[in-house]
């Protein structure tokens, strides 16, 4: 005989948690490992402008500086003075001394470059010092190493501790970052645990009983941050993934585990055998979580879409923690519930001291309310998300004025020293790729002009501070100058070749513009740079024509990453709620409630995207959140990601309601009184998950990584929302002006003429008390 899946994890159980225990001993090692083997720094977009001058950087020029550290001094006397010279040499001989290093540009090696290198108050300055090509290793995994041997330095001269000393740049900002992001994920776990535990407590009225669900979670992060670190060797995965696999891993599990949990209680209170509850939860609440779950990770396979590694690593690590967390929920949990249980309503004391929470008379007062006036339900709840949602009308997409690096690091601090020097721009140039004809020379007198002319152009946008190449080389250079240098290349090589390594090519037909940003701009403003050039380039440069050119670097690739998300998004957007339609009408047998669960559910991301524009964009409330000043902008991947998580996560409270309301109805056949007895029976266990969900979300709204600050916020937003004003008041409101077109056409409608009468007391089913005797009606 073929066991039903219920009956064969009740029959197998004790193998099932075998096999569980054995998981999580494979699954530690990598699981705690799993930080060192993700990536920080983006991934250019395939097909892009930016994509194509960073091969070109790598592939044409035979020194280019494409990845470096910036080491910034500042000192207290001025960098004339004979101590000070004496630490600048002893560093910038210590760097260029690691293999890792090809070359280091300094005040000493380059003093034409003072204005550049050194402050107006002549106290800070700093040396760039470029990191090879070698493939061998990331530029950002030799941080420790070098900045040992710069702090190394240091502490070995001891009139050396009056010195301010910063290892900045591109690879030491990945390397915080990622950091960063891991101690904020391991901070957030310990914080938000002990809440969602007191949740917990306060929800069962015992302790084995609210210790279960934070096993599951914990155990669902384990699974698929070791999963995650799998990945790693076929796909490249980002930092960002750890923030994701947290916040879900400890909402999801927990949330699917109370409904279990809270489901079998119920069953043993009407009298069945542990191991009958056990089966008839799976089929029941077990049902509910498998639908629920599915239709997450139809939003987490929505991103899959994208073309970026941070939002496909989302999705990935989404989809591994909301797998674990279903197999858990109805595997593993079920299992230990056959064999606990009563013995999870232990201590029996609590319970009683707790009764209060469990009384039922607030949600069914609420519940009759409803049903009586449902129209006036959805004016106010219409009215209130409409308010929320209203900033949302002035969203605006880009990069944030402020915030991008994360407070409180070394390569922050350098960064603030960059800044005193004006050179932040150094850090994140705009890279312009410059390719003439094949089998010309792009230095040659031909071009000279044309070249000199573009830069001249850029060099008039206030929002620039300064262009170098080439034709940059001393101020006021006249072109017949320049004609005379580059007549003969060899010798203009020899006079500076480690300039001309990185800013020309070896056959000399391509060259590059470095356009350094001025301090005072944002990033979003650097953005419009990038734009403003290319909307130049293709009008036309006179002197250039036949010449390809290609805008590359941080701000190019993060226009090409916008311009790029930002189309495919209505087809991410298209895909997901058909896809969760299609599943809820296989689910429920209606067309009127999937309808109405994508109306719903867009309408909880919509407040919490207007939540976000108020507080990111327009600051409001920010210093809460650790914001010095208003955003200005919302990341792109923070919509993008947010609406694919919400909707799946939005869709967790529609199933829960309405697969109660839909039992009740098939055993009633009334849909008011089924409407109103599954929101009483409900109501306790979608707040009490959206209060661990909230406070999971909102401990990490408080990371220093602006990004996953965004997204626990826009997610702590949208469950706050949905498990109040969704669901407890315009669903529940809808479903009832529907009336049995609820459940057409599944369920066929009844004549007209016959009106159904409301009662005026829910014969609902509730939850009694651990310890309770069983219910009259124990075996319908």
């Amino acid at each position: 005989m073929i066991l039903s899946p219920a009956k064969a994890i009740v029959r197998f159980r004790l193998p099932i948690i075998g096999f569980w225990i054995v998981v999580a001993i494979l699954a530690l090692p990598r699981a705690a490992t799993v930080h060192e083997a993700l990536q920080v720094e983006g991934q250019t977009l395939q097909d892009s402008d930016s994509r194509t001058a960073a091969d070109l950087i790598r592939r044409e020029f035979p020194g280019p500086i494409s990845e470096y550290f910036a080491v910034t001094l500042t000192g207290p006397v001025p960098i004339d003075s004979a101590s000070y010279m004496a630490l600048l040499d002893s560093l910038t001989r210590v760097a260029l001394a690691e293999p890792y290093i090809s070359r280091v540009l300094s005040y000493l090696s380059t003093p034409a470059e003072e204005e550049f290198l050194v402050s107006e108050d002549r106290l800070t300055t700093f040396f760039i010092a470029a990191a090879t090509g070698n493939e061998s290793g990331s530029a950002t995994d030799w941080v420790p190493p070098f900045r040992a041997a710069i702090h190394g330095t240091l502490e070995r001269i001891q009139w050396a501790s009056a010195f301010q000393v910063h290892v900045t740049g591109g690879p030491a900002l990945d390397y915080d970052i990622r950091t960063v992001s891991k101690e904020d994920t391991e901070r957030g776990e310990r914080k938000s645990l002990p809440f969602a535990a007191a949740v917990l407590i306060l929800a069962f009225g015992a302790l084995v009983a609210a210790f279960l669900p934070l096993v599951v979670g914990l155990f669902a992060i384990e699974c698929a941050l070791a999963l995650v670190h799998v990945a790693t060797g076929f796909y490249p995965m980002s930092v960002f993934v750890l923030t994701i696999v947290t916040m879900l891993g400890l909402g999801v599990g927990i949330d699917y585990s109370l409904l279990i949990v809270t489901r079998f209680r119920e069953e043993l209170n009407r009298g069945r055998s542990s191991r009958e509850a056990a089966e008839r939860t799976i089929a029941t609440a077990g049902r509910a979580v498998v639908t629920s779950g599915l239709t997450v990770l139809l939003g987490f396979a929505g991103l899959l879409i994208t073309p970026i590694t941070e939002t496909r690593s989302i999705a990935i690590g989404g989809l591994f923690v909301v797998a674990a967390a279903v197999l858990l929920s109805v595997t593993l949990l079920p299992a230990s519930l056959s064999i606990l249980g009563r013995g999870i309503d232990r201590p029996r004391w609590l319970a009683k001291r707790l009764a209060w929470y469990h009384a039922p008379t607030g949600w069914e007062r609420w519940a009759r309310w409803l049903g009586h006036h449902p129209w006036r339900a959805l004016l106010i709840g219409g009215v209130a998300i409409a308010a929320i949602t209203w900033p949302l009308a002035n969203i605006k997409i880009g990069l944030p004025r402020s915030g991008w690096f994360p407070a409180n690091t070394e390569s922050t601090d350098g960064v603030a020293a960059l800044e005193g020097v004006g050179a932040r721009g150094a850090l994140q140039p705009v890279r312009m790729v410059i390719r003439a004809p094949e089998g010309e020379r792009i230095l040659s007198s031909r071009y000279l002009r044309g070249l000199k002319r573009l830069s001249d152009t850029i060099k008039t946008d206030p929002r620039v501070a300064q262009v170098r190449g080439p034709v940059d080389i001393e101020p006021g250079m006249s072109i017949l100058r320049y004609t005379m240098l580059y007549g003969n290349m060899e010798a203009a090589r020899a006079r500076a070749p480690e300039f001309y390594a990185a800013y020309l090519s070896r056959d000399n037909r391509t060259t590059l513009m470095d356009v350094m940003i001025q301090d005072s701009t944002s990033l979003t403003n650097s953005m419009d740079v990038v734009r403003d050039i290319r909307a130049m380039i293709s009008e036309g440069v006179r002197g250039l024509n036949g010449v390809d050119i290609v805008i590359g670097g941080f701000f190019a690739g993060s226009v090409d990453l916008q311009d790029r998300l930002l189309e495919q998004f209505p087809s991410i957007i298209a895909f997901i709620l058909i896809a969760t339609a299609l599943m809820l009408f296989i689910a429920f047998q209606s067309i009127l409630v999937p309808i109405k669960a994508v109306i719903m559910n867009c309408l909880s991301v919509a407040g919490a995207f207007g939540l976000t524009v108020l507080v990111f964009q327009h600051g409001v409330g920010g210093s809460i959140f650790g914001l010095e000043e208003p955003t200005e902008a919302v990341y792109v991947v923070v919509p993008v990601v947010v609406f694919a998580v919400v909707f799946g996560l939005s869709m967790d409270y529609e199933v829960f309601l309405l697969s109660r309301i839909k039992e009740a109805f098939d055993r009633t056949g009334r849909n008011d009184q089924a409407t109103m007895e599954g929101l009483t029976a409900t109501a306790s266990v979608i707040t009490s998950a959206a209060a661990i969900m909230l406070i999971v979300f909102g401990t990490f709204a408080f990371s220093r990584v602006l990004p996953a600050k965004m997204l626990g916020f826009g997610l702590a937003a949208a469950v706050l929302l949905d498990a109040t004003l969704i669901r407890m008041v315009l669903v529940p409101a809808f479903l009832h002006i529907a009336g049995d077109w609820n459940w057409w056409p599944g369920v066929p409608r009844k004549p007209k003429g016959r009106k159904e009468e409301l009662p005026t007391e829910t014969p609902v089913e509730t939850e009694a008390q651990p310890g309770a005797a069983p219910a009259p009606d124990a075996h319908p």
